[in-house]
């Protein structure tokens, strides 16, 4: 359920962005959810993680300038920022610090070599890197056919009004970013969620064999991580 629970913002934000064909609407939703999120987090830990603290100032900055710039792309760079910014804690914590930082998370349940915790801290690394390159690439889709518009119209083009304003060959161009605005949308959730839970779950049957058999909760095998 907590795992479930870490994805409510992104999958709300597909919900809403599906219904209202609108990115500037399900931005805002889910930097309130998020917000939201945090805020139950608080209340009942009166703490908040390091990883949370790193992406409510990424979600904050870049979901704040998307709204006021009405400019779509710097949401679309927040899942690359937020898996970087991951990306290089992990990787900060692999030498600086007695324990890296997976085994700092789920010590508390796990029992393991030092050499098996670093091999994990790495797996992490690559996996935020990954993820944030495959968000770049998906989304670079959006931006060459953005500039494409762009260009072909003369100024800024909003997607949301375009059938109403332009005709062919604009419209087309409009069509061409609208498709690749929404594959990138599917990413963010498909993607994003499916891949998390593929890497998961070969986590969990990597260290099954040290779990501590006297605790009777389950560990928890992710860091948080919303894009």
């Amino acid at each position: 359920m907590k795992f479930l629970f870490e994805f409510l913002p992104i999958a709300l934000f597909v919900i809403v962005y599906k219904v209202y064909d609108d990115m500037f609407i399900a931005t805002a939703v889910f930097m309130v959810v998020f917000a939201i999120q945090l805020g139950f987090y608080w209340l009942k830990h009166r703490r908040l993680e390091k990883m949370h603290i790193i992406t409510l100032v990424l979600v904050t900055v870049l979901g704040g300038a998307t709204l006021l710039f009405q400019n779509k792309d710097f949401f679309m760079w927040k899942p690359t920022a937020v898996n970087w910014a991951f990306g290089l804690a992990f990787l900060g914590s692999q030498f600086i610090g007695k324990k890296p930082l997976v085994e700092r998370m789920m010590g508390h349940a796990i029992e393991a070599p030092a050499a098996i915790w670093r091999r994990l801290n790495i797996s992490w690394i690559v996996f935020f890197f990954a993820m944030g390159f495959a968000n770049l690439y998906v989304a670079n889709f959006y931006f060459q056919a953005e500039t494409r518009l762009n260009i072909a119209a003369g100024k800024t083009v909003e997607l949301e009004t375009c059938p109403e304003t332009y005709q062919e060959p604009i419209l087309d161009l409009c069509r061409q970013a609208k498709q690749y605005e929404n594959t990138w949308v599917n990413f963010k959730f498909y993607g994003v969620i499916g891949l998390t839970i593929l890497f998961v779950i070969g986590q969990a049957f990597y260290l099954a064999r040290f779990m501590k058999e006297k605790d009777a909760q389950p560990a928890p095998t992710e860091p948080n991580n919303e894009t």
